[in-house]
C-alpha cells in the first residue's frame, strides 16, 4: 500500500461530522426543552414562542434554534382584525427584553443572542 492510499482524506468543512451534528441537535433540543419548561413558552419543531401583554401593547416573541435568533412581533388588539408585524428591538420595552434574556439564560441558551441583528 502506498503512502497516498493510507493517508485519510481531509473532511469537508461544509459537511458536519455525524458526532458534531448530533451534539448540535442535542444542544438545540436541550435549549428548547428548557424554554418549554418555563411559564408561557410553547415549542413547535425547532422554534419556541411566548406571548406577553403590557398595559397597552401585546407582543409575541419567537426563538429559532437553528439560526439562534429572537424575533419580536407586535400583536394588535383582537378587535382590530389586523395581523402581527415584526418590530425592531429598539421599539420593545427594555423590561420585556430583559425578561427574554433571563428566560434564554435559564433555558441554557446564550442570552446575548437576543440582541443579534438579523
Amino acid at each position: 500500500m502506498s503512502e497516498e492510499e493510507s493517508t485519510p482524506e481531509p473532511s469537508n468543512p461544509a459537511v458536519p461530522d455525524s458526532d458534531t451534528a448530533t451534539e448540535s441537535t442535542d444542544e438545540m433540543s436541550t435549549g428548547l426543552d428548557g424554554l418549554a419548561a418555563q411559564d408561557g413558552w410553547q415549542v413547535e419543531g425547532s422554534a419556541a414562542r411566548v406571548h406577553y401583554s403590557g398595559a397597552t401593547d401585546r407582543y409575541s416573541i419567537e426563538y429559532y434554534a437553528p439560526s439562534e435568533c429572537v424575533l419580536y412581533w407586535k400583536v394588535p388588539p383582537e378587535a382590530a382584525g389586523e395581523t402581527a408585524v415584526p418590530v425592531g428591538r429598539a421599539t420593545v420595552p427594555a423590561p420585556l427584553r430583559e425578561r427574554i434574556r433571563e428566560d434564554l439564560a435559564t433555558a441554557g441558551i446564550d442570552p446575548e443572542i437576543e440582541g443579534q441583528n438579523l
